[in-house]
């Protein structure tokens, strides 16, 4: 996200619809790049508050080539493709980006410098955005500072009443999901790389150790064995897998008889650190730093297949249906079904503007799923599945990399000061 607007000089733009109209109302007007950047505070300004229009473009081919910008949508460019591998013969699924070009129209994508620090004068005439959000049908309830970096993992462990926030601050914090209130700081002496909880647990990965509390009895557990960072865990098949720094994937095993967790398995197969992990139709599957996904069977924790599609980190991986969806710092998310043999290949391609960061599925107000993906220019895209039509955008101040959903509609976006609570608006009643 563009907090500034950029550092541009004022320059000209010529009205009109030719370069060579000698209307001198417009021929030598500048725009004022302060106000481009939501900044001015000069009254009256001597440059324009408002953009010249461009010079007509060359239609291609009897096409109005035009149409494919927007007055100051934000949005203007190329329509969206669908993926290289896309096919409508396929047999797999054909409604995958049918409706990618579904773009919600508006006037900017950038967030007011001055409306984040409370002092822009233009109030609603102002033409950067004075929300964190765009979109309908969700809304910001609160904002919940604490954390000195950025937020890396959020957990609900059942039954509680409390929220836990854990941050590269190296503390991990617990919230009053009523008040919201912070009740209590642990601090860890390492950052967090991930959290997450599974029943009564929360699971808490630091360099080289698990931590482990039991949220009911308050009881601690450290779980050694990590090399490194623990960047991704997962339970699946009554395991708890960590991905570490070193590529290796550790599971550990709880015992109810001692109430511990014992030493399973080490899965060694990626070349560097394993930085996403999830769990579906009894495989493991695993993203690493060196570009590839890895299938693992949760009977035999054997190796059955790699994915080697993505050309850069694979940072998030997301189960939906009968499909693996994956994203990656390519700019890409790709979506994979299994073929008839049971190997996956790709069926959709989906290419974003900026490197993903983390996926995280959901349903709306009208049970509709929707995909949560958050990006490396500080944003949180909303799509529709499977059509990936547009639904809304959510910015931070910094990047966001923790996404977790909660119950009736809430779900919370981590940055690099604390955590956002959303939620999706009530369905409107039909008469």
């Amino acid at each position: 996200m563009d907090l500034d607007g950029g550092n541009r000089r004022v320059f000209n733009r010529l009205g009109g619809p030719s370069a060579a109209s000698t209307d001198s109302s417009s021929k030598h007007q500048k725009v004022c790049y302060h106000w481009r950047a939501g900044k001015c505070n000069r009254f009256p300004c001597h440059f324009l508050h408002r953009e010249l229009p461009l010079p007509s473009a060359p239609t291609a081919n009897g096409s109005d080539a035009s149409k494919r910008f927007a007055d100051d949508s934000g949005l203007s460019g190329p329509a969206p493709r669908r993926g290289p591998n896309f096919n409508n013969n396929n047999n797999h699924n054909n409604s995958w980006g049918r409706m990618g070009a579904n773009k919600v129209y508006r006037k900017t994508e950038k967030v007011c410098n001055y409306w984040v620090q409370g002092n822009c004068n233009y109030g609603d005439k102002c033409r950067f955005l004075h929300s964190w959000s765009l979109g309908e049908g969700f809304s910001m309830l609160n904002h919940l500072d604490g954390h000195q970096k950025v937020v890396s993992g959020i957990a609900l462990p059942a039954g509680l009443d409390k929220l836990y926030t854990g941050s590269k601050d190296e503390t991990v914090r617990a919230w009053d999901t009523n008040s919201g209130q912070c009740m209590g700081v642990i601090n860890l002496g390492g950052e967090v790389g991930c959290m997450i909880s599974e029943g009564p647990w929360l699971f808490v990965g630091i360099p080289n150790v698990v931590k482990a509390w039991n949220t009911q009895t308050n009881q601690e557990l450290s779980l050694s064995g990590p090399v490194g960072q623990v960047y991704a865990m997962v339970v699946g098949n009554d395991l708890l897998f960590a991905g570490t720094q070193d590529g290796t994937i550790l599971a550990w095993k709880f015992n109810a008889s001692t109430n511990s967790f014992k030493p399973a398995a080490s899965l060694k197969s990626h070349a560097l650190a394993v930085v996403s992990l999830v769990v579906g139709a009894n495989r493991l599957y695993s993203g690493s730093m060196d570009h590839s996904i890895k299938v693992w069977s949760l009977e035999t924790l054997q190796c059955l297949q790699t994915l080697a599609e993505h050309t850069n980190v694979v940072m998030s991986l997301l189960c939906w249906e009968q499909f693996l969806l994956s994203c990656s710092l390519d700019q890409t998310i790709r979506v994979w079904v299994a073929t008839e043999n049971g190997n996956l290949e790709v069926t959709y391609t989906h290419n974003e503007e900026h490197g993903l960061l983390n996926l995280h599925g959901m349903h709306d107000s009208e049970s509709k799923p929707v995909l949560l993906c958050t990006c490396n220019d500080n944003s949180v895209r909303l799509y529709d599945l499977p059509s990936f039509s547009e639904r809304g955008k959510i910015f931070a101040k910094q990047e966001i990399r923790a996404i977790e959903v909660g119950p009736g509609g809430l779900f919370f976006t981590g940055d690099g000061t604390g955590f956002r609570v959303w939620k999706w608006a009530e369905p409107i009643a039909k008469s």
